[in-house]
C-alpha cells in the first residue's frame, strides 16, 4: 500500500512536469517563432536544431531589435548583453538555417543583411565597452580590419563581414540600397532598424531606409544651394550610379532635389560608437 502511494505520487509528479514542460514549449514557440530541439556535439556543447517553418520571419531578431534599438537608430549594447541568451539563440538559427537553392532572392537578401547586423552587434558586445568598431581590428584594408575577422561559422563555412557585404550581398545583387541596410555600429552608418528585414517587406523596407538617411540632416545636408552628403555615396560610387549619376539616385529620395550645378561635398565619417 505505501509502495504503491509512492507510485501514484511519482506519477503525478511526473505529468505536472511534463504539462509545465509543454507549456513552456508553446510560449517558446509564440516568441520565437519555432520549434528547437537540443543534441550534444562532441564537446559536450548544446546545439540547437531549428524547424526552418518561421525561419525567415526573423521574429527572434525582430523582437530583440525593438527592444534595444530605437527609432534612429541608436542601440543599446548593454540590453543585447541582457539578451544574450535569446541574441544567441537567433544567432544559432542563422548558423543552422541557412540559404539553399528553395529560397527566393528577397528571402537570401535579408537572411545576409540581418546576419551583417547581428554578427556586428556580437562584435561589438564580445569586445564591450568600446568607443568605435575601429579599435577591434588593425588598419590594413582587406588583412586585420574589424571587417576582416574570421568568427562568423554558418553550417561548415567561416566568414568575416567583409564577406557578407562584398562577396555576397553587392556581389550577387545588383541593390545599392544595401548599404542603407547593413550598419557598421557607428555615428555615420546609416540607422540600425529596429526590425529584422523580412522577403514580404523587404523592397519597401529597403525604400524607407534610403529615404530616411538621404533625408537626415546630420548625415546628408541638402538644399537648393548645398550638397554635403555621406561618404558612403563616394566609397561605393559605383553602386549609386547604375541608372545615372549618384546625384540622380540621391534625387530619388531627396524632400529637397540637388540642383544639376550644386556639387555634392562629401563628409568626414563619424566611426564613434552608435549608442
Amino acid at each position: 500500500m505505501k509502495k504503491g502511494k509512492i507510485t501514484a505520487i511519482s506519477i503525478l509528479f511526473l505529468s505536472i512536469i511534463t504539462l509545465i514542460s509543454c507549456a513552456q514549449n508553446q510560449e517558446a514557440v509564440k516568441a520565437g517563432g519555432l520549434i528547437t530541439s537540443e543534441t550534444a556535439n562532441e564537446e559536450g556543447v548544446y546545439e540547437t536544431e531549428a524547424d526552418t517553418t518561421n525561419v525567415h520571419e526573423h521574429l527572434i531578431f525582430n523582437s530583440l531589435l525593438n527592444k534595444n534599438v530605437t527609432e534612429e537608430g541608436k542601440v543599446n549594447y548593454k540590453g543585447f548583453i541582457s539578451d544574450s541568451l535569446e541574441f544567441n539563440k537567433y544567432l544559432n538559427l542563422l548558423a543552422l538555417n541557412y540559404p539553399d537553392e528553395t529560397w527566393t532572392d528577397d528571402q537570401i537578401k535579408a537572411y545576409w543583411i540581418n546576419a551583417y547586423n547581428a554578427y556586428t552587434i556580437q562584435l561589438i558586445i564580445r569586445n564591450y565597452p568600446v568607443k568605435t568598431i575601429k579599435d577591434l581590428g588593425g588598419s590594413i584594408y582587406k588583412i586585420n580590419t574589424p571587417w576582416d575577422i574570421k568568427f562568423i561559422h554558418i553550417g561548415e563555412e567561416t566568414y568575416d563581414l567583409n564577406n557578407i557585404e562584398h562577396g555576397i550581398l553587392r556581389s550577387d545583387y545588383e541593390e545599392p540600397r544595401i548599404h542603407f541596410a547593413v550598419n557598421c555600429a557607428s555615428v555615420s552608418c546609416p540607422r540600425l532598424r529596429n526590425e529584422a528585414y523580412i522577403a514580404t517587406k523587404l523592397d519597401a523596407q529597403l525604400d524607407d531606409q534610403a529615404r530616411k538617411f538621404i533625408n537626415y540632416d546630420a548625415k546628408n545636408d541638402i538644399t537648393t544651394e548645398k550638397a554635403y552628403v555621406s561618404k558612403i555615396f563616394t566609397l561605393f560610387s559605383g553602386d549609386f550610379k547604375q541608372h545615372g549619376s549618384v546625384k540622380d539616385f540621391i534625387n530619388q529620395y531627396a524632400d529637397v532635389q540637388i540642383p544639376e550645378d550644386v556639387q555634392l561635398t562629401f563628409q568626414e565619417y563619424n566611426w564613434n560608437l552608435n549608442e
